[in-house]
């Protein structure tokens, strides 16, 4: 028996691959499905199965495609309808897997479909679960993302999943393994572990969802308190999840073709595509085509880009480091923007070497704002998460958290000059791209972000000042 937890770090997702004598169960896999494919035939198996916990918001699956690759049946649990070909299951059917038997555990209530999937050793014993988005390490799956269109509201959802988890998960071992959908930092819940396996007893003791003494209504209240609005691009993830998409190998041909600078040009104009520019924060800031938004690669590049482009139909075009280009074409798709259509050839020095115009972003050390803090009418702007900010802030500095900064530029003072930070770096380089497309140019970004900040000493506190919004 080989069980295989598949961790992508950007997406915070973790996808399974079980395999026993010779046949393969692959458990919410990514859109490109080669490594499965590879993984398979390396030992001599075949893909069998192919099962979903749910209809997933944050990513685009590649159940599709990989069942058309190895003609493997998609499973999904009761009540759910898809536009392709796909086998729905019974609440407690089992499933033979080589010598081992996944057995069906419907668990509605992150939405209607969810499933728990069972995995029993070759002696029959309980030996894991898949759970999905139903229950996280430390948290469990946010019941608002699927009721707007089901004529049910997210707290009768959450009704659900705490009778999901009482009834079909609780009353299992505590030495089974605990196999989640996602970790920290994916926004299908609000307080994650950042392990991603556990054993249910442990989860049992440390998660505040799994409480013996909490009643339904403390933990509908509980569930749907604080809970931040989705990004843009969730609904439209479903949709693609539903009804199907187009395989990987043609989104990824036409994303890697590679344009000379006349051609790139006439496709942002004549096609009213983003220049998206995917390279590290500090090359951005030497030298970037105007009018770029910055999304880096090595960082929550997907996420960022699923929260702050709202059309995942929107065209885009890449500025991306030699050697990069399909890896940001496969990242793109991952949630669901498929219309990259090809990057510039020889990056931003073609771009000059073209005679076109570059802009900058100048940034200063964090040491500069020993004197500006001492300004009356210094302004900092501070562009890192609300709970970030109301932990602890530069004193004088205001926050406008980056995923809502494109909502509020109104407020945003043109001519004033301001500083400009994050945590550590790579958010207030998105912040300045965005700044800088919307005419706003009078800023000056801090290297390193808040980490750099505290470690020469600027004066900060605890306690929230008013916030720019």
């Amino acid at each position: 028996m080989k069980v295989e937890q598949i961790y992508t770090t950007c997406l915070s997702q973790g996808a399974y691959y079980i395999e026993s004598a010779g046949e393969v169960a692959v458990i919410d896999p990514l859109r490109e499905v080669a490594p499965y494919i590879e993984k398979a035939t390396k030992e001599g198996a075949s893909i069998k199965y192919i099962f979903e916990t749910h209809f997933h918001a944050d990513f685009v699956s590649g159940h599709v495609t990989l069942a058309n690759k190895t003609g493997a049946t998609i499973v999904y649990g009761p009540s759910a309808k898809t536009g392709f070909e796909a086998y729905i299951s019974k609440d407690g059917e089992e499933f033979t897997v080589g010598n081992l038997t996944i057995q069906v555990l419907h668990t509605p209530g992150h939405t209607l479909e969810s499933t728990t999937y069972l995995l029993l050793d070759e002696e029959g014993n309980d030996y894991a679960i898949f759970t999905g988005d139903t229950l996280f390490l430390g948290d469990v799956g946010r019941p608002d993302l699927a009721q707007k269109n089901l004529g049910i509201t997210q707290e009768e959802l959450a009704g659900l999943l705490y009778d999901s988890l009482r009834m079909k998960i609780m009353p299992l071992a505590d030495e089974v393994i605990v196999y989640p959908g996602h970790g920290a930092g994916s926004a299908c819940g609000k307080n994650m572990m950042r392990e991603t396996v556990d054993t249910l007893g442990n989860q049992k003791r440390v998660n505040y969802a799994l409480r013996d003494d909490m009643t339904r209504e403390e933990f509908i209240v509980e569930l749907t308190e604080g809970l931040l609005s989705p990004p843009a691009y969730f609904p439209a993830n479903v949709h693609l999840n539903k009804e199907g998409y187009a395989g990987i190998d043609l989104i990824l041909a036409n994303g890697t073709k590679s344009l000379d600078v006349t051609t790139f040009e006439w496709i942002v104009e004549a096609m009213g595509a983003l220049i998206l520019d995917v390279r590290k924060p500090e090359d951005f800031a030497l030298g970037h085509i105007p009018n770029s938004l910055f999304i880096g690669l090595d960082g929550s590049f997907a996420p960022w880009v699923g929260e702050l482009v709202k059309d995942i139909h929107q065209p885009i075009v890449l500025v991306v480091e030699a050697g990069r280009e399909e890896e940001a074409v496969t990242r793109l798709a991952r949630v669901g923007f498929d219309q990259t259509l090809g990057y510039l050839v020889g990056g931003i020095n073609a771009w000059i070497q073209a005679g076109k115009e570059v802009e900058q972003v100048t940034s200063v050390e964090a040491s500069i704002l020993t004197h500006a803090c001492q300004e009356e009418d210094c302004l900092i702007l501070d562009v890192r998460k609300e709970r970030e900010y109301a932990s602890e802030h530069v004193v004088k500095s205001w926050n406008v958290p980056l995923r809502k900064l494109a909502n509020h530029l109104s407020v945003f003072p043109v001519a004033q000059h301001f500083y400009l930070h994050c945590a550590g770096g790579y958010r207030s380089m998105i912040a300045a791209s965005i700044l800088k497309v919307s005419g706003i140019h009078g800023f000056v970004d801090v290297k390193g972000g808040y980490k750099a900040i505290k470690q020469i000493g600027v004066p900060c506190t605890e306690y929230v000042c008013p916030s720019l919004l």
